[in-house]
């Protein structure tokens, strides 16, 4: 079964570079040109085209990438059901996940799995609800660990449910108080974490129509709360994602309470390849929420 080639256009398409995939692969640049030309040739046309920066994908290129996908996927499960056949637990999983939850959960989930399962590789992708959406979508990931995703086609699974926190400066004049009056939000300079991302913090303003007087945005979770501790503004996030971190920030709970339930997503759990289920099987006997990154 030569999957060799199929893997080499996907990766490739991911990375918009021949030159990564080869490295990826272990292949030359002469060997991963020679994949992807045999490979156009025998369809007849075009897959990329070439420029300095890398490549680009045809408009037939564009048409086959979720024909590939599938037929890769299909060749990873005959190779994974006969090993599992043989006895032996055989496979690659490739997984989107949350930043906080890859910085938190993943390391001891996957050095626990490991233990079970050496025969199976494990790749990561992170980012937020956007990309995972696009990875569930496009079937470029075999599960990811995320919030309930709005649209995407996918099995849900949850798993726990993490707390959306207000982060306060050390010295804000309510950083004492028990909680934070989830109406406050809007009568104080405010930090946008990644707006327009359909992060946590979109969801929620959207939820209670609130509209925040932001006064800074930033594109990393960490750039606001450090930002919070120098007294900037206020802003919040998930409790998960700075349990860990040691600043001038106060984490409130907001009056009322909010939760974002977190969970795995799989593009279709019938249809996942046995690796796939058999680490899905193992993350639900495991206790989540003693899990401490």
């Amino acid at each position: 079964m030569d999957s060799n080639k199929y893997e080499a256009f996907l990766l490739a398409v991911d990375h918009g570079s021949l030159t990564a995939a080869a490295e990826y692969l272990g292949y030359t640049q002469s060997g991963i040109t020679r994949i992807i030309k045999n490979l156009e040739e025998e369809l007849g046309f075009p897959l990329f085209v070439r420029n300095k920066k890398g490549v680009t994908l045809t408009e037939n290129g564009k048409t086959m990438v979720p024909i590939f996908r599938e037929i890769s996927r299909a060749l990873q499960n005959v190779q994974q059901i006969s090993a599992d056949i043989r006895g032996t637990v055989r496979g690659n999983i490739s997984i989107g996940s949350y930043n906080s939850i890859a910085a938190s959960w993943i390391p001891q989930i996957l050095k626990g799995f490991q233990s079970l399962y050496p025969g199976v590789s494990i790749s990561l992708h992170e980012g937020g609800n956007l990309a995972m959406e696009k990875a569930l979508n496009e079937k470029s990931v075999d599960c990811c660990f995320c919030a309930r995703l709005a649209n995407a086609a996918c099995d849900w699974i949850p798993l726990c449910e993490d707390e959306v926190v207000a982060w306060l400066p050390a010295d804000h004049p309510m950083a004492k108080k028990k909680a934070f009056p989830i109406s406050e939000l809007a009568k104080a300079p405010f930090i946008h974490t990644t707006p327009g991302q359909d992060t946590e913090i979109d969801r929620l303003l959207k939820k209670l129509n609130i509209t925040p007087d932001v006064r800074f945005t930033t594109m990393n979770a960490f750039t606001t709360y450090n930002m919070v501790a120098a007294g900037l503004g206020i802003s919040m996030d998930q409790r998960l994602r700075s349990h860990k971190w040691n600043g001038a920030v106060k984490e409130l709970s907001f009056e009322p309470k909010q939760f974002e339930e977190l969970g795995i997503a799989v593009p279709a759990l019938s249809e996942a390849s046995p690796a796939t289920k058999k680490f899905i099987k193992y993350v639900r006997t495991i206790n989540i929420s003693e899990l401490d990154g």
